[in-house]
């Protein structure tokens, strides 16, 4: 039914990634648009964390990072949030958009074409 619409893409994706600091989060988000991996870095401070590290129930203060991307840039954008990520092991899941406004979408493919000036 989606399909129908033309609202379907799976090409495009949203990246979940947390970071230790607002300041880190922007400069990597900034980082990753000025290289034209992202259209768009949501950041969400306030994200208190609880998991599982080295065989103990941890706590974190962090920040929350969605990148909308194309899901051709999946390899680059994860080289670059590990190159620059402070902790060992950062959050880095890839969620396919089913569906979305097609306006929107197009949108975000032409903002992630290397020299696009959207």
């Amino acid at each position: 039914m989606a399909a129908e619409r033309g609202l379907v893409d799976p090409r495009v994706v949203l990246i979940h990634t947390n970071y230790p600091s607002l300041a880190e989060a922007e400069r990597a988000g900034r980082a990753m648009l000025e290289a034209r991996l992202a259209a768009c870095v949501n950041i969400l401070p306030g994200v208190v964390s609880h998991y599982w590290w080295q065989g103990e129930i941890q706590r974190a203060d962090e920040v929350m990072m969605i990148i909308k991307t194309q899901a051709t840039l999946v390899e680059a954008v994860h080289e670059a949030v590990r190159g620059a990520h402070p902790y060992v092991t950062p959050s880095f899941l890839v969620l396919p958009v089913e569906s979305g406004d097609p306006d929107y979408l197009a949108w975000l493919r032409a903002a992630t074409e290397r020299g696009s000036r959207q």
